[in-house]
């Protein structure tokens, strides 16, 4: 459920370095979990943070004087924070400096997805934040296309096309331009950052693995010519995946249950005992290979059969402050 318009609770999935407000710590680089994401929205907002602004320090942030991010580094991406829907103060400060506000705006969100983007530079006093709604709307499509989505927010760089292998995927797109979400046929491709109209340059390139059903927004961030005082923020495209998760988990069924003589209940999927007193697994014996088995149960030293679950892995996103 969400929680109360001062407090946000729910923190699921990130990219780059950033702490939590109550504490927790998250390190630099991707994470296992960074394709799991919050369920589709019923009357909650799910707002999460991005700091693209090339020359900023590490910020915090906070929501109605609250700290809810803390030390978040360029080129991070904060979790989803889930919001009561309204009207939030939202301050981002330099981190660990409460007075050293950089931005402080009202902003309203409805139930959805979004994601707040801290573009521009601070010294060119173009420094701002860009709302974002994710993964909607998306185009209507079958079950196996990927959606895309090209942000621009380079402030050095010109004019881009994108280009999927060798087909151009979205064209002309200026600084501070968000593209529409593309329905795109899933799999593996490399995309190329070209600048607009030249289809020969490549400024950047980076293989991409799209999957079914999942959302993505491509954020081109840092500078093609960095100051000489800044460093590691060059030019790089960072790939966030949007919104709630596409695919459903997999629930394991509930689990039977039978009354003993005596009235009380018992898992039928319990592990029944030998004559010896040891457990024998129905369900593990029947997958067992039968040289494996010996009287019903494995020999001292035999394998167990092995099961997998399938899960999957996201980039990063997509997408901190």
């Amino acid at each position: 459920m969400p929680v109360s318009r001062r407090t946000a609770i729910k923190t699921i999935g990130f990219t780059g370095g950033l702490t939590v407000a109550s504490g927790t710590a998250f390190a630099m680089g991707e994470h296992e979990d960074d394709d799991y994401r919050p369920e589709e929205p019923a009357d909650a907002a799910y707002v999460r943070v991005a700091h693209f602004s090339p020359d900023a320090p590490n910020v915090d942030v906070y929501v109605d004087d609250e700290p809810v991010l803390e030390d978040v580094a360029y080129g991070a991406i904060s979790p989803y924070l889930e919001l009561e829907p309204g009207t939030y103060t939202v301050a981002i400060t330099a981190a660990g400096d409460p007075d050293a506000v950089v931005f402080e705006d009202d902003v309203t969100v409805e139930a959805g997805f979004y994601t707040v983007a801290a573009i521009g530079e601070l010294e060119a006093e173009t420094f701002r934040p860009e709302i974002l709604v994710d993964a909607d709307p998306l185009p209507e499509d079958g079950p196996d296309a990927a959606y895309v989505r090209v942000a621009h927010f380079s402030p050095d760089a010109p004019a881009v096309d994108v280009w999927a292998d060798d087909a151009p995927l979205v064209e002309n797109v200026s600084f501070e331009d968000v593209s529409g979400y593309l329905a795109v046929p899933a799999g593996t491709y490399t995309l190329a950052i070209r600048p607009a109209g030249d289809p020969e340059t490549d400024v950047a390139t980076f293989d991409v693995d799209l999957e079914a059903g999942a959302v993505y927004t491509g954020y081109a961030i840092g500078y093609l010519e960095p100051p000489r005082d800044v460093t590691d923020r060059d030019f790089t495209v960072e790939l966030a995946v949007d919104g709630p998760p596409t695919v459903d988990e997999d629930v394991p069924a509930e689990e039977s249950k039978e009354k003993a003589d005596d009235g009380t209940e018992y898992d039928t999927k319990d592990d029944e005992k030998m004559d010896d007193g040891s457990k024998y697994d129905d369900e593990k014996a029947d997958h067992e290979p039968a040289e494996k088995k010996k009287n019903g149960y494995h020999e001292e030293g035999d394998e167990k059969a092995a099961y997998e679950h399938d899960g999957k892995d996201d980039r990063k996103a997509d997408d901190a402050c």
